[in-house]
């Protein structure tokens, strides 16, 4: 097979179980306050400790509030579940990155940033995005919290192996064309199931274009075509990326490490199961329609039409549009908004603010319009502050909230009211994922800038 996928999971194979699962070995666990309790618990009941406490790392962002992190919480769900984390993590002896601590932010943004995933590694969590730590040329995937606690007993996790896909993306990507916007053209064109089963690679001359930030979210969306997770070989990008990073390696170290990293790639002649190419000059700035992630269209685009979406597929199209509040056939430029959501393991990074500050610089914050600028740690913020895009962004209106996964789920003060229509960088619009009866469109962080200065759906290519 010869394939990067392969490579990494057969180095990691433990054990085969005849007409059974793989024991896969575990480089990195990560944890956040909602999957962990139980997992916590199932270790304490059966009176065992943590295998090997220093790969695992724990924070709490989910529901941490976006405002005020300084004073206890005030939700008694939120703060059980945040004061539950530290108690645990204490107990068991594991790396805890609190609230206002400044190593502290979204799991899947941290992980990267502080030199925690690196390439080669198998990383998982309790939660459905740690697709995005396939960046750096990892294997992550997320587990439930009985695995969680497999994973802190014994570093090892029963899996079936998936199948292999690769989709390339070769060609040059257009003006305001982001690594966001070749993800929802994906899912697009895939549908949220059309990768079911599979780990996804991600090649080809437009995959190779993007930053490693515009990498991360590619892979954090992977979970939305359906895949078990999605990753890019590593290559000079990454190891750029990774260089002097707290947790990377260091002088020998870091030679030996980068040496055995450019032999993470598949083969010349590697067969995957499935192998998808698309042209980049085909993807136009995106945005959604309806309540789950494959329903995208170009921005300048139409909604399909009932007869475009066929018998089979009507029903579920009707009731989406009925929540949206949207036709067949209708456009969404120009169309009013409510809030703005930056932010998310999807887009919030340094590079989401300085996109968004892009378009802000020089403008105002529209008058209809709510917005929430969420840096996805406190490292981002403190850049944010360091490059002078908090004066860009006050200046445009915009104020910058503390870190935390804020608006992307309603599991914090941060929700969209019933009925109102947020234009936001996070990961899903499914019905009342931003709080009860919110309509969300999915859009790139030059979208959301650009609906937040303007308070309609606009083109960031007028602008």
């Amino acid at each position: 097979m010869n394939t990067l996928f392969d490579k990494i999971w057969d180095s990691h194979v433990v054990d085969l179980i005849k007409d059974g699962p793989t024991q896969l070995y575990i480089d990195r666990l990560y944890c956040h306050e909602v999957t962990s309790p139980q997992a916590f618990e199932g270790l304490r009941r059966r009176g065992i400790r943590c295998l090997r406490p220093e790969k695992i790392y724990c924070m709490p962002d989910h529901n941490t509030p976006t405002h005020d992190q300084d004073k206890p919480i005030e939700d008694p769900v939120s703060k059980k579940q945040v004061d539950t984390l530290a108690a645990n993590t204490a107990e068991f002896g594991l790396t805890h990155f609190g609230m206002m601590d400044p190593r502290n932010g979204i799991i899947h943004v941290v992980g990267p940033e502080r030199g925690l995933s690196l390439p080669g590694m198998t990383i998982v969590c309790g939660d459905s995005h740690t697709s995005t730590h396939g960046a750096v040329g990892a294997l992550a995937f997320g587990i439930g919290t009985s695995e969680v606690e497999m994973v802190m007993a014994s570093q090892c996790i029963l899996q079936q192996k998936p199948k292999s896909m690769r989709i390339r993306v070769e060609g040059k990507l257009g003006p305001c064309v982001t690594a966001k916007d070749v993800a929802l053209f994906l899912m697009e064109k895939l549908t949220t199931s059309g990768a079911t089963g599979y780990f996804v690679e991600y090649a080809g001359s437009a995959v190779r274009s993007l930053t490693m930030e515009g990498r991360l979210t590619l892979c954090n969306l992977s979970i939305e075509m359906g895949a078990r997770g999605g990753f890019i070989a590593p290559d000079e990008t990454t190891f750029a990326y990774l260089k002097g990073r707290e947790n990377a390696p260091k002088g020998e170290d870091w030679d030996k490490a980068v040496e055995y990293w450019k032999t993470l790639k598949s083969g010349d002649d590697a067969v995957f199961d499935k192998e998808l190419v698309f042209d980049a000059a085909e993807i136009q700035p995106m945005i959604t329609y309806g309540t789950n992630p494959g329903m995208g269209m170009a921005i300048t685009g139409s909604i399909p039409t009932l007869e475009s979406v066929g018998e089979e597929g009507g029903e579920s199209f009707r009731k989406s549009l009925k929540y949206m509040g949207f036709k067949p056939g209708e456009k969404l430029l120009g169309k009013k908004i409510d809030y703005v959501f930056l932010g998310a393991c999807t887009n919030g990074r340094i590079e989401d603010f300085r996109a968004f500050a892009s378009i802000a610089k020089g403008r105002r914050k529209a008058d209809n319009v709510t917005a929430w600028l969420v840096p996805g740690s406190w490292e981002v913020l403190r850049q944010i502050r360091e490059e002078g895009l908090d004066k860009v962004l006050e200046a445009a209106g915009f104020a910058i909230r503390q870190p935390g996964c804020s608006a992307c789920l309603a599991m914090n003060d941060d929700k969209i009211p019933a009925g109102k229509y947020s234009v936001s960088t996070s990961n899903r619009n499914f019905e009342g994922r931003q709080g009860p009866g919110a309509r969300t469109i999915l859009a790139s962080p030059l979208v959301a800038a650009a609906a937040a200065v303007t308070g309609v759906i606009t083109d960031p290519r007028t602008l």
